[in-house]
């Protein structure tokens, strides 16, 4: 049985590199220490260190002196020191100036900084899902609108039919079939996006059971399926780390109507929670090699597959995931080969 690791930022901090590895980790060029300004992110200050940004977790040093050193803010100083003859980096928390005056002053702390570009995977964070096959055929769904209206928006009522029985009051993700996810190789659909149009929250069980819309990205319209709303959002709070098992795939769809594959665009591949696939692997993606022929034997030659950047894995479902592209040497396209880095 395969155990899972520790969630979140511990995966990975107390793994060691032979001391020859860790220093080939850090760029030539690195700084000895560098303050955290806002709008960093963890990839770039990983960047400014180190060769290999995945290398992040293994060569992380805890500091026992500040109360979360998982977490870095805008004011750190991250430096560059040795711990028993190894180079490590480690958070020094930045001193904020404070003047104080009587009275009561309310000011908001500042936030951490994020892993990845945020702007870049927020709207597929929590409103992006994916489902198996037969899911369109057995969930819930939109009947009929309030006064005979066939599109409902924020604010309108709408009847619910094949809620279970005694279902709570509660949110749920209004969703529309969406593009199936096949492997490239064996045909096999992998999963189905489900495409988010609005939220809802239940009013009153029955059948029909009466819901309101809560908010709407797109009209809602009868047929429309409900999913339930994850009590716990899914956190973008991680390490960008090489994979604990060999993973080997492909990019097979772009989110967000995207033709060409460049930085920051959002890919889906074509392994998941089965495949070992977790939170903040990073991949690399290599072109595969096209075939040409050889005008002097008349054979048929494929080429190798070239490098063409990384990714990073920011979401998982069963057999598929979705990750981000956060360096691109060249175009990607569907098809492209992803592996360990």
């Amino acid at each position: 049985m395969r155990i899972r690791k520790l969630p979140g930022l511990l995966i990975g901090l107390f793994f060691c590199l032979p001391l020859l590895a860790a220093s080939d980790a850090f760029r030539d060029d690195h700084p000895e220490e560098y303050t955290v300004v806002r709008g960093d992110t963890l990839w770039d200050i990983s960047t400014r260190f180190l060769n290999s940004p995945w290398y992040w977790p293994e060569i992380w040093h805890v500091n026992p002196e500040i109360d979360n050193p998982h977490l870095i803010y805008p004011g750190d100083v991250i430096r560059l020191v040795y711990v028993d003859g190894r180079p490590r980096l480690t958070v020094e928390r930045g001193i904020q100036e404070v003047r104080l005056a009587p009275g009561i002053r309310e000011e908001q702390l500042p936030s951490a900084i994020d892993t990845i570009p945020m702007d870049a995977i927020r709207p597929f964070l929590n409103r992006s899902h994916v489902v198996d096959e037969d899911f369109f055929n057995r969930a819930p769904y939109i009947v009929a609108g309030e006064d005979e209206r066939v599109m409902a928006s924020q604010g309108d009522r709408v009847y619910v039919r094949r809620l279970a029985d005694g279902e709570d009051q509660g949110g749920y993700s209004v969703v529309r079939q969406g593009n199936p996810f096949q492997d490239p190789e064996t045909g096999e659909v992998l999963g189905i996006e489900a495409t988010h149009v609005g939220e809802l929250t239940l009013q009153r069980g029955g059948d029909p059971a009466t819901a309101q819309v809560v908010t709407s990205s797109r009209e809602i319209l009868n047929g429309d399926r409900l999913l339930r709303t994850p009590r716990r959002p899914a956190s973008a709070n991680f390490y960008p780390k090489a994979p604990d098992e060999e993973l080997n795939g492909q990019i097979i769809h772009v989110l967000d109507g995207v033709t060409q594959i460049g930085q920051f665009d959002v890919v889906v591949l074509n392994m998941g929670d089965e495949q070992g696939a977790e939170v903040g692997d990073v991949l690399a993606v290599y072109k595969a090699g096209r075939q040409v022929r050889d005008q002097v034997t008349g054979d048929h030659v494929t080429l190798p597959e070239e490098r063409a950047g990384e990714l990073i894995i920011f979401r998982t479902f069963d057999k598929v995931s979705f990750g981000l592209v956060m360096r691109a040497n060249r175009h990607m396209a569907i098809a492209d080969i992803v592996r360990n880095p």
